[in-house]
């Protein structure tokens, strides 16, 4: 009886470092997963930096061109609202003494499409 209980007291106790095992083994594996996951999300962060970086740089290249753009455009817009504001100072006089000319000179007409009632 005593061998069997022996026997047993080694069955349990090798049982239990069976179990110790598993149980490192697991923690292992989650240390390792966990290390992992920490690795691929640096490698993620790592990498959204450098692609925003590079949007960034390739933006302020378009903008910069683009604020380039529109100080040409501003540019000419000017110098062409300069030309009409000359123009309109050269020709105002005219320009006044025909529409005087045109609505003080009033000459009747009958119309040609008018008809007489018969």
């Amino acid at each position: 009886m005593a061998s069997q209980t022996q026997g047993i007291q080694q069955l349990l106790q090798a049982e239990k470092r069976a179990a110790e095992k598993v149980a490192d083994a697991r923690k292992r594996k989650a240390r390792r997963l966990k290390q992992a996951k920490e690795e691929a999300q640096m490698e993620v962060e790592q990498y959204r930096r450098e692609r925003e970086q590079e949007f960034q740089s390739k933006q302020q290249a378009a903008m910069g061109s683009q604020g380039n753009l529109s100080a040409e455009v501003e540019q000419a817009t000017r110098r062409q609202v300069q030309g009409m504001q000359s123009s309109q100072q050269r020709n105002r006089e005219r320009v006044l003494a025909q529409l005087l000319g045109m609505v003080c000179d009033v000459r009747p007409q009958v119309h040609p499409n008018y008809r007489i009632a018969a």
